[in-house]
């Protein structure tokens, strides 16, 4: 049975782990439109709640997706976790954000319509705009709560200065940031400013895009994001399975696999803390469903971290020119 956890002291109560649907549209290659919605589907089945998508994955077709696949079920038993404020032109190119309050009634109102729904459970822009306060950014989604287009606001890879800052306008139920074995940069300071102010955790990127899932073939296609991705190239993906594979046998003495064994650090984190898995297909999720039912003892955690130590990585969890836009880089 599917545990669940509350985003925070002011967010919803969610499964204990999340879907994140963006490899269904975007950024991993080609994906199979009727296996993202058996995915899906198979998700709901298994008591996941907590479905997270962007506007901009795939140009509005994960939203699509996601519509097609809550058909006929019950809209209030499942939270959309939406992320909004990334820029895109037609040859699917980055173009910077735009999270300015009159950009943000625009693109919640194309989200209502791709979703098929009267309100998005949690919005939060992807990344801090750099030409616009947070404050005006929380403002302008506060006001949707007013208006019952929002229910709770969300934060997406800032840093623990902003997190401050929006929380003095309107409560912030979690914030969505990449937290794994290998990239723990969230435990210095961001995460106890998030504690101090309620504020949960929903970790993205669990399974570092594959590459400790313990499935990652050295390959990955030149639509595919790890193709550019500093920790898949050369020297340094040969370190990072190396890793993946001293992980392996410690999930061996444990009984289970390495990414069930990943996502279940992961959540051992905190009880404020749900993890999202990103699997495209039905046989990853239910690898990765296995998970919730793992409780790591006190030695099991010791043997994963001594076989992943912090900082064990090698290469950026992103290319330099990404980074430069992430708030949360700057602690």
């Amino acid at each position: 049975m599917m545990m669940h956890r509350t985003l925070g002291t002011t967010g919803p109560l969610t499964s204990a782990l999340g879907l994140g649907c963006m490899g269904m549209s975007d950024l991993y290659g080609p994906a199979d439109r009727a296996e993202g919605i058996a995915t899906i589907h198979a998700a709901l089945d298994a008591g996941i709640t907590l479905l997270d998508t962007g506007d901009f994955y795939g140009m509005g077709h994960n939203e699509m997706l996601i519509r097609e696949a809550l058909h006929g079920r019950r809209r209030d038993n499942v939270l959309l976790s939406v992320k909004f404020g990334a820029l895109r032109g037609p040859d699917g190119q980055w173009a910077g954000y735009d999270a300015r309050p009159v950009a943000i009634r625009n693109f919640v109102a194309y989200s209502l319509k791709r979703l098929g729904t009267d309100h998005i459970d949690i919005y939060r822009p992807s990344r801090l705009d750099p030409d616009v306060p947070i404050e005006d950014t929380i403002g302008a989604i506060a006001d949707l709560v007013k208006e019952g287009y929002v229910r709770h606001i969300g934060l997406s890879e800032v840093g623990a200065d902003t997190i401050r800052r929006a929380a003095a306008i309107h409560p912030i139920s979690d914030l969505q940031i990449e937290y794994s074995l290998i990239s723990r940069g969230v435990e210095e300071a961001i995460l106890p400013v998030c504690r101090g102010l309620g504020i949960g955790i929903t970790a993205y990127g669990v399974l570092s895009r594959g590459l400790i899932s313990g499935h990652f073939t050295g390959t990955a296609g030149g639509t595919d994001f790890r193709s550019h991705s500093p920790r898949f190239q050369g020297p340094n993906l040969d370190h990072n399975l190396a890793l993946v594979d001293t992980l392996r046998r410690v999930a061996a003495d444990i009984g289970a696999s390495v990414a069930q064994v990943a996502i279940a650090w992961v959540a051992s984190r905190g009880a404020d803390i749900v993890p999202l898995v990103g699997a495209r297909r039905r046989d990853r999720l239910a690898e990765s469903l296995g998970a919730a039912s793992l409780v790591l003892s006190a030695a099991e955690l010791a043997a994963i971290e001594a076989a992943i130590p912090p900082g064990a990585a090698a290469g950026d969890r992103y290319p330099e020119a990404l980074l430069a836009h992430m708030d949360s880089e700057r602690g």
